[in-house]
């Protein structure tokens, strides 16, 4: 079990991170969208809080810089049908405060906005966990470090972009070196959507 990585950030693109430790090993650590935004410059000394997610065709490790969002990871690899790519995609595109209250709440149509989930999926998961989630303490009224990046998600998804496609262009702005308010993500990403192929 390999629970957490620290060492100097080598490079961040997309969902992964590269970290090379002290003993001269290079992790390759997939995150959530609030964590790569929250990233310092490459250069840096990080740490993250990691799961390893061991399967047939490979080992995946994924880091998180709050406790709370790496054990909200866990627990929704055991719902039915999550599998490490879905959970992630729900604490990247929601943040984990919004995915703690929006299951405990039972508001699927805020679930319903995250890639690859449907109403049947959003619908298991809260039937699944809303009461695995009481321990799980989240901040209360101030915002995650990756508020504006989810932000940006949401705005890109209400002017029509899918939000998959919103997420990979939001992603991409901040690993260009994105980062601030709100506004300058959306703009950067429209830019990329915009752009010609």
């Amino acid at each position: 079990m390999i629970a957490g990585v620290r060492g100097v950030l080598h490079s961040k693109t997309g969902d992964r991170v590269h970290v090379v430790t002290e003993g001269g090993v290079t992790y390759e650590v997939a995150v959530p969208l609030g964590v790569l935004e929250a990233m310092p410059a490459v250069g840096s000394r990080v740490e993250l809080k990691t799961v390893l997610v061991v399967r047939d065709d490979g080992w995946l490790l994924f880091g998180f810089d709050e406790d709370h969002e790496r054990t909200l990871f866990q627990r929704l690899l055991g719902a039915t049908g999550v599998g490490p790519r879905l959970a992630l995609a729900l604490v990247s595109t929601l943040g984990g405060t919004r995915v703690v209250r929006s299951i405990k709440d039972g508001d699927l149509a805020a679930l319903c906005t995250v890639p690859g989930v449907g109403k049947k999926t959003a619908e298991r998961i809260v039937l699944e966990l809303k009461d695995r989630l009481r321990d799980i303490a989240v901040p209360g009224a101030k915002e995650s470090a990756g508020a504006p990046a989810e932000h940006a998600v949401q705005a890109l998804v209400n002017l029509g972009y899918a939000a998959a496609e919103a997420e990979r262009a939001v992603r991409a702005a901040v690993s260009d070196g994105g980062q601030g308010p709100t506004v300058d993500l959306i703009r950067s990403a429209l830019q990329l959507l915009t752009k010609p192929k």
